[in-house]
Formats: C-alpha cells, sequence, structure tokens
C-alpha cells in the first residue's frame, strides 16, 4: 500500500494475475469505500506500454501511480492493475491503471492478460480512458487497433452490456483540429466494431448500445506542459458529478454497490482468470446474495451482543418488564433498519429475502425472551386472579358471579399486557397461551367450587349427623313397636331440611341440573348411612342392650325403685316380662327398616323360636324345622339384615344364660325372706312348751324376783339382737349368718360392756342416791334404743348389698 496527503494506492492485481484480497479489503477500509453506497464511479486507462497512462492519471486526478523514468530507457513500468482515489473529486472515484498492451516483456503471442485485464475493466469500470497517439489516427495498423479490437471482443463475453462511456484521449495533439481528427477515429471506431465477430444475439446490435464514445485531445506532456496542465485541468472538471444524469457516466447499468466492490471484482476476476464468460446480471444477484448475507450475518452477530438486548434478556427470565414489547421492537426495527440502510443498493429481490431470513433469525432469537415474558403475563394475571376471586369471595360475593366477573375483567387485562409484550415483526400467535390461562382460570374456579361445595356438604352431613346419631340412638335404645316409624320419620323429616338448605345453597355455584342432583342424592344417601351406621353400631351392642333392659325391667317396680324380694313376687312372671322386652329390643335391632313398605315377621319369629318353643319344648317334634336354622330373614334384603337369624338364636341363649343368675339370686332372696318372717316355732311346739312349761311357770309366779332377772336378761338379749341383726345375718343362709355372728359377736359384747362402764362411771348433779337407779335405766334404756337404730341401720345395709348385684346385673 503506497498513499499520499491527497490519494492512497493500492495493487489489485499482480502480473501474474493473482487477486490482492487484503490489499483491497485495507484500502475499502482506508478510503471508507462502503459508506458511498452508489455514489462512487471507477475510472480505467488503457493504451499501449510506455504511452503515459500513469503519468496523466496523475496529472488529471492527482494520484501517485509509478511513472516511467525516459532518461532509463522505454520500458514496463506498470505491472498487472493498480487502483488509486482519486483526490478532490466527488463522488468517490476510484482509478485503475492497466498494464499497457503490446509491450515486449510479455512477448507477441502473450496476450491472454491483456485481454482479461481489459474484460475486467469493461467489467468493473463506468469510464474506460483509452490512450492513444495523435499520429496513430488513420492509419491502418496503427497501435491502437490492436487495442480496439481487444476491447471490443471481450466485451461481446458480458451477457448484458453496462454502457461503458469510452472517453478516447489522443495525446500529443498536432495542429489538426480535433473537429477533423474526431469523425475519423469514430469511422475507424465502427469499421473496427463491424469487423469485429459477434454472437447471434448481437449481431444487428449498434456499438451505441455497449458505449458512450467521447473524444478528447491533449497536446504534448514533454514540449507544451503548461498547455497540457491547463487541458488537463479543464478534463478534470468533466469528472465531478460523473455519475449524474448528463455526466460522463450518467447512463451506466448494473452498478454494484460499493460495500460488495470488493467481493464483486475478486468473483469477477475468478470468473475471467477461469475463462468463462461474464454473466453480469447473474453476478450481480450472486454479489447480492453474498453481500446482503454479511450484512444480515454482521447485524445478527451485533444484535446478539447488544448490551441492551443482553439485559433485557436477561431481566426477562426473573420478572414481568413493563414495555418489553416496545423495548425489543425498537431493538429489532433498529437493526433491521441498519440491514436496509447498508443493502439498499443491492438486488432488490435479494435484499427482501435476506432480509426476511435475518429478521427470522432475530425473531427465533428473542422468541425464548418472547415466551418468557409471555409466560410471566400469564402467571401474574393469575395470581392477579386468584386474589381478587378470593377476596370477593371472602366479601361475601355470589360464586358464579364473582367468577364471571374476575374472569371478564382479567382476561381483558392479560389481553391488554400480551398488546404489551408482542412484537409486530413477528406476528406470533399468542392464543394458545391466553387458552391455557383460561384452562388454568378455569381449573381454580372448579377447585375452587369444589372445596367450597366440599365445605358444604361436610356442614350438611355433620348437621345431619348430629341431628340424626342422638336420636337414632335413644330410639334404638328404647326399641318397641314404634322405633322404626320413627325413626323413618325423623330422617325423612330431617333429609328434607337439609336438602332444602343445601339446595338453595348450590344455586349460586353454577351449576348444571344434573350435577345439582346428583349431588343432593348424595347428601340424602349419607343421611341415610347415618342411621344404617348408627343401627349397625347399636347392633354390635345388642347384648349389652338387652342385658339392660332384663336388668331394668326385673330388679325395679314400676315406679323405677329397686324390688325387694319379701316372697309375695311373682319372680316367673316378672322374668317373662323382661325377657320378652329383651327379645323385642332384639327383633327392633335384628334389621334395618328404613322403607315405608318394610313389612317383616322378625319379631313373631323369634317369639314362637325362643320364647313359646322353650314353654312348649316337652310337645314340641324333634322333626320340626328351626326358623331360625337360616342366615336371612324372610323379605328383608341382606344389605338390610343387621342380625342373622342364627346370631339371634346365639345371643338370646347368652342372653339367658348370663341373666340365669339374677333369676336365681331374686329366688334365693325371697326364700330367705319367708324363712325370716317364719321365726316363729310351729303351734304344737307352741303347746307342747305350754304344757311341759307349767311348772317353770308357776315357780316365777311364786318368787316375781326372777320376772326382773327374766326381764334383764330379755333387755341384754334383744340389745345384743340388735347388735348383731341376727335376723339379717341369717336371711342369705344358715352358714354364712353363723360365720357372721362368730365374727361380730365378741366385739359386739365388748361394746355393750364399755357403754355400761362409761355409763355408770358418769356422776350424778343433783341427787346421786336418788337419781342412781333412774340412770341406771336410762343407761339401759338409752342401750336399748342404741342398739335399735343399729340394728336398722344394718338392716338397710344388708338389703343395699342384697340388691345391688340385681341391679347391675
Amino acid at each position: 500500500m503506497a498513499s499520499s496527503d491527497s490519494s492512497c494506492s493500492t495493487q489489485l492485481i499482480d502480473g501474474d494475475g493473482i487477486f490482492n484480497v487484503s490489499g483491497i479489503e485495507s484500502f475499502m477500509k482506508e478510503v471508507k469505500l462502503a459508506e458511498c453506497g452508489l455514489s462512487y464511479a471507477v475510472v480505467s486507462i488503457m493504451g499501449p506500454q510506455s504511452s503515459g497512462k500513469s503519468t496523466l492519471l496523475n496529472n488529471l486526478f492527482g494520484t501517485n501511480f509509478r511513472e516511467m523514468d525516459a532518461f532509463k530507457g522505454r520500458s514496463q513500468t506498470t505491472k498487472g492493475i493498480w487502483m488509486a482515489r482519486c483526490a478532490g473529486i466527488e463522488p468517490c472515484t476510484l482509478v485503475m491503471d492497466l498494464e499497457g498492451t503490446d509491450g515486449r516483456e510479455r512477448g507477441e503471442d502473450d496476450t491472454a492478460f491483456e485481454k482479461q485485464s481489459a474484460l475486467f475493466a469493461l467489467a468493473v469500470s463506468d469510464i474506460v480512458l483509452i490512450n492513444m497517439w495523435c499520429h496513430d489516427i488513420g492509419r491502418e495498423q496503427a497501435a491502437n487497433k490492436p487495442l480496439l479490437k481487444t476491447v471490443f471482443q471481450v466485451m461481446m463475453r458480458l451477457f448484458s452490456p453496462r454502457k461503458t462511456t469510452l472517453l478516447f484521449v489522443i495525446r500529443d495533439k498536432t495542429r489538426t483540429p480535433l473537429e477533423n481528427l474526431e469523425p475519423v477515429l469514430r469511422e475507424d471506431i465502427q469499421k473496427i466494431w463491424d469487423s469485429v465477430p459477434k454472437p447471434q444475439a448481437h449481431m444487428e446490435t449498434p456499438l451505441s448500445e455497449f458505449f458512450n464514445v467521447e473524444v478528447v485531445a491533449l497536446s504534448s506532456y514533454e514540449e507544451k506542459e503548461e498547455q497540457f496542465k491547463e487541458q488537463v485541468a479543464n478534463l478534470r472538471q468533466r469528472f465531478y458529478h460523473s455519475i449524474a444524469p448528463g455526466g460522463l457516466a450518467g447512463d451506466r447499468r448494473g452498478v454494484v454497490p460499493a460495500s460488495g466492490f470488493s467481493f464483486s471484482s475478486q468473483q469477477i476476476w475468478k470468473v475471467i482468470k477461469e475463462n468463462k464468460d461474464l454473466d453480469l446480471p447473474a453476478h450481480k444477484v450472486m454479489v447480492a446474495t453474498v453481500r446482503c448475507e454479511e450484512i444480515a450475518n454482521e447485524k445478527y452477530a451485533a444484535f446478539a451482543a447488544n448490551e441492551e438486548w443482553c439485559q433485557l434478556e436477561e431481566d426477562v427470565q426473573s420478572g414481568p418488564i413493563t414495555g418489553f414489547g416496545k423495548k425489543l421492537i425498537s431493538l429489532l426495527d433498529a437493526y433491521l433498519s441498519e440491514y436496509d440502510a447498508e443493502a439498499i443498493y443491492f438486488d432488490e429481490g435479494v435484499r427482501s429475502a435476506k432480509q426476511k431470513q435475518l429478521q427470522e433469525k432475530l425473531l427465533q432469537l428473542v422468541q425464548s425472551a418472547f415466551q418468557s415474558a409471555l409466560g410471566h403475563v400469564r402467571s401474574g394475571t393469575l395470581d392477579k386472579f386468584k386474589e381478587a376471586f378470593d377476596k370477593a369471595l371472602e366479601r361475601g360475593e355470589g360464586f358464579s358471579s364473582a367468577a364471571n366477573n374476575c374472569v371478564g375483567s382479567y382476561m381483558a387485562q392479560f389481553d391488554q399486557a400480551c398488546a404489551d409484550v408482542v412484537i409486530e415483526q413477528a406476528n406470533w400467535d399468542t392464543s394458545k397461551v391466553r387458552e391455557k390461562l383460561l384452562r388454568d382460570i378455569d381449573a381454580h374456579v372448579a377447585s375452587v367450587r369444589a372445596a367450597k361445595i366440599s365445605d358444604l356438604t361436610s356442614s350438611y352431613e355433620a348437621k345431619l349427623k348430629e341431628a340424626l346419631s342422638g336420636p337414632v340412638e335413644a330410639l334404638l335404645d328404647g326399641a318397641n313397636s314404634e322405633t322404626w316409624p320413627s325413626i323413618r320419620n325423623l330422617l325423612r323429616r330431617e333429609t328434607e331440611s337439609a336438602v332444602l338448605g343445601f339446595s338453595s345453597a348450590l344455586t349460586g355455584f353454577d351449576m348444571d341440573e344434573d350435577a345439582r342432583q346428583k349431588m343432593i342424592l348424595t347428601l340424602k344417601d349419607y343421611a341415610r348411612g347415618v342411621v344404617e351406621g348408627k343401627a349397625k353400631e347399636e347392633a354390635g351392642r345388642v347384648l349389652i342392650r338387652m342385658k339392660d333392659r332384663f336388668t331394668m325391667l326385673f330388679s325395679h317396680d314400676s315406679d323405677s325403685m329397686p324390688r325387694v324380694w319379701t316372697g309375695k313376687e311373682d319372680i316367673r312372671a316378672i322374668t317373662k316380662t323382661a325377657r320378652s322386652a329383651s327379645l323385642k329390643l332384639l327383633s327392633v335391632m335384628a334389621a334395618i327398616r328404613l322403607d315405608d313398605d318394610d313389612n317383616d315377621n322378625i319379631e313373631k319369629t323369634l317369639a314362637v323360636a325362643l320364647v313359646d318353643s322353650s314353654n312348649s319344648a316337652v310337645n314340641r317334634s324333634i322333626t320340626m324345622v328351626d326358623p331360625l336354622a337360616s342366615s336371612t330373614w324372610e323379605q328383608v334384603p341382606s344389605s338390610n339384615t343387621l342380625i342373622t337369624p342364627v346370631q339371634c338364636k346365639s345371643l338370646w341363649r347368652q342372653f339367658k344364660t348370663e341373666t340365669e343368675y339374677s333369676v336365681s339370686q331374686a329366688i334365693s332372696a325371697q326364700e330367705a325372706s319367708k324363712r325370716n318372717n317364719n321365726w316363729l316355732p310351729p303351734p304344737w311346739a307352741i303347746v307342747a312348751l305350754v304344757i311341759l312349761g307349767f311348772n317353770e311357770f308357776m315357780t316365777l309366779l311364786r318368787n316375781p324376783l326372777w320376772l326382773g332377772v327374766i326381764f334383764v336378761g330379755y333387755l341384754l338379749v334383744k340389745a345384743l339382737w340388735m347388735q348383731l341383726d341376727i335376723s339379717g345375718e341369717f336371711r342369705n343362709g344358715a352358714l354364712p349368718g353363723i360365720i357372721s355372728l362368730s365374727s361380730k359377736f365378741i366385739p359386739t359384747i365388748m361394746n355393750l360392756v364399755k357403754r355400761l362402764a362409761e355409763e355408770g362411771q358418769n356422776p350424778a348433779n343433783n341427787n346421786p342416791q336418788r337419781n342412781q337407779p333412774n340412770n341406771n335405766h336410762n343407761a339401759l334404756t338409752g342401750s336399748a334404743v342404741s342398739s335399735s337404730a343399729s340394728s336398722n341401720v344394718t338392716s338397710l345395709d344388708n338389703e343395699k348389698e342384697y340388691s345391688s348385684p340385681s341391679k347391675y346385673e
């Protein structure tokens, strides 16, 4: 690379035909060619070797191409193709200095590079300067004719003409006026054009279709240098705004944008080197494809590395971002606009296609962030809906009304939030996210509805359980003929009341009628299940209930007072009544009877099999069928059976066994009472006692003192009798009475003696001598009363001890 204050230059193609890729890239960056778009021009110069091409370019454009040193001899100066930027000319103008033709260094037969460089210059240049000597004009074998033939021949290899401007520069003009030289030159040019072989498509194509021909003459640089420079300065003015309409290259065609000039030149030279025909339209599309793709990749990479986008992508992962869509749209628009600005001069079809691809890639890059933002909007809307919905229910708003209002409100908020997230360029469908949100909202509403209905159902079930359990248990405990009708009435009443309230409460949940009726039916089934469960529970305790009922009726009278077995009670009748009541309870508990049409003969069957059969067991035939030898009741479904016939028989047997002791105890108590009440000896014994004791009786009458002794003895014996409660002790039998009296006799005697001693030690207050007999009498009397009271207490205690076992049996 060589440079000066006003221009810079580089060798584009060396003498061996090697394209300097790195050199032209550096050159383009230095001259900032990519920023020019279509506003640039390319000028090249052709001509014989050592014809002053480089000198002309340096003076005309202010370049610094190497010039031939005339003092060293005439030789090849420029090898290959050099390029430089013109200094001080607008628009940006690039100049290519081609290696001279007809040089001795390459020889007569080596014209391949000349044709290749000529074709390259025609393919990339807007203006081609053809440098020729004035004295060669009009000559048949002049040096300019091979050059023109070469130009015209290679031009045929371009599929589409670019309308290149051929500016013939006549050097070292003589006295012959230009007006006379130009017609001759144009005539020679036309003859050469006509003589050049053309393809069939361009047989009749005129020269003007391919070229704009301009002619200019310059004085000799060596002999008339000042005049030469003045003429060159005038010619320089024609290159200002050369691409504008009316300029030297005003009607050029197929211009490659400046940013693609490097790649286009490289590809054109590659095609020319391969000796292929150059299809400029296809080449233009190819360059546009490559360059637009490069620009698109650059913009994609720049967007991916953009700090604002990276921050936006990071932030959107953690939470919602206000104005996400607008920020992303702004970023995408900025980079797509930059692409359009750089690719605007390339082929429209290619540019649009690559722009679409860039947009798709960018949208693919931001899609995950968009989905995250949309997900935040969905989840945020769902959370807000849940909160608002719960608050509405807490305020007492109806479920259906609250659900409809909240759904409408928050779906509208979601649509508004979606509009803030949506990217216009993408036109992505958010309906699936909206549908998912709606499904989530519906699922939440359904779950809340289910929870509320579950709570409501549980509440009514608890009320039903409370209303049914206690009364049903009480009714079953007092089992009688009206037990099950009462339970049915209770169940019907409580169920109707609960169903009425439950049905009214369900109307606010916006349920379909089938589901509502199903839930009502479930509540009814629950109420029935409560009764059935309580019946099964009580059936499990039926034996205890039967024994309790038997004990209550057997051990208590009609006034619920404990029975005292005095010997007058009909134990057999009482036992039969108590057992019949227990059998009634068993028949009630044997089956569930909640249907109005329940009509069974369980009680009758049990009575015949268990009560009547026991009475007529002697007369019953052995061959008779046992009605309880079955696991089901007639006219009773197995699902309603609580106690099977076989179980009833077993329970009755166990019941009788466990209540036999109470009956036997009652019988024993009754017999003991009878024995206690009949303590007098038989009449014959009394008569014998009177007859045999007549002498003793007469002796007492003759000596009355014995009566006092007998009376005192009687009092002592009575006191002992009362204290020891002899009649009560022998009530339970002789042996238990003797054992009890033996243990109590001595303590009782000691107690009486102690009491008498205490009474004797008490001093008299007024007249001890006079009051002493009275005191003795009072002591004896008090002792007798005390003994009587003690005897009564003991008697009551003994009665309680007797009656207690019968009560709990």
